[in-house]
């Protein structure tokens, strides 16, 4: 198996793994993610689902979710978050699924900060790019000019 690196490759794998245990428990999931209106990436049965993969273990990571997610983690019963560890190795029959949800959760839930982020992309060619140049010695290196 070959091993999963990439945020979109780790999430990937881990929402059709999730699918595939969710169908094997006897729910039809329906993928979510780019609905806007759903605080989760999949809604199976009666389950609302936020999918977290990580590609060792989550231990002692803050887990991020969204302002929508936090609220629905609080207010409704059927919200549960989904944590699934050991995704870079690649094998699905050796990721362990967390499930996150009910009191458990909400409890955690009072010791959540919101934060506000920015995200900046960072394409594969962009980055190929830069690390060519570092490679071959041509950088800018630090500047104390305003940019």
């Amino acid at each position: 198996m070959a091993e999963i690196v990439g945020t979109q490759d780790i999430e990937n794998a881990v929402v059709a793994f999730v699918i595939d245990r969710e169908t094997q428990a006897g729910r039809k999931p329906i993928d979510t993610r780019f609905v806007t209106s759903t605080a989760g990436d999949l809604i199976s049965g009666d389950r609302l689902i936020e999918v977290k993969g990580y590609s060792g273990t989550s231990r002692g990571a803050d887990l991020r979710v969204g302002t929508d997610q936090a609220q629905a983690a609080v207010s409704d019963g059927s919200f549960h978050l989904y944590i699934v560890e050991n995704v870079g190795q690649g094998d699905p029959a050796l990721f362990r699924l967390l499930d996150l949800h009910g009191e458990q959760l909400r409890r955690l839930m009072i010791q959540a900060v919101e934060r506000s982020y920015v995200t900046v992309p960072w394409p594969d060619d962009e980055h190929d790019a830069l690390s060519a140049a570092e490679t071959a010695g041509v950088h800018g290196g630090p500047t104390s000019e305003p940019r």
